[in-house]
């Protein structure tokens, strides 16, 4: 998982140059490593809150198609977060911040779309609704109709 700095000083005014490049660089040369060790099973996280702004995060799903390119499945975590509350704020013109319990349908939107956009995996909280909408994802159920002769 891709993370700047320490857990404690993470979120201090993390500065990228181009995050979408330096994450995807960090997360090659982290598959190399593993590889060239002998790890056969590798999933990369681009780690979503960890050392990035909500600017960072947004760019990140965006490019979230590129990070697919590296050849190992990918993990987005981004249920709950921060960065789903600043979007919210944003959209809703209040100011407030929501709180985490208050960020369902912002959870299973993005997770959602990030499987569309290739991610392998999504790590949630509210795991019902995220499979319920994961479901749909892959397409209506057809319907069989069924005649009476």
């Amino acid at each position: 998982m891709h993370m700047r700095g320490e857990p404690a000083t993470m979120q201090h005014e993390p500065v990228y140059g181009d995050v979408v490049a330096e994450v995807r660089t960090f997360l090659a040369e982290r598959l190399a490593a593993g590889r060239a060790a002998g790890i056969t099973e590798i999933w990369l996280d681009p780690g979503l809150g960890f050392g990035k702004t909500a600017e960072h995060n947004l760019a990140l799903l965006q490019a979230l198609a590129e990070l697919t390119t590296l050849d190992a499945p990918i993990l987005i975590g981004a249920s709950r977060k921060r960065t789903l509350a600043e979007i919210l704020r944003r959209s809703d013109g209040s100011g407030a911040l929501p709180a985490p319990d208050d960020r369902l349908e912002a959870s299973v939107a993005v997770a959602v779309w990030a499987m569309a956009q290739g991610a392998s995996m999504v790590r949630v909280h509210d795991v019902l609704a995220t499979a319920q909408a994961a479901r749909l994802l892959a397409g209506p159920p057809k319907v069989v109709e069924h005649h009476s002769e």
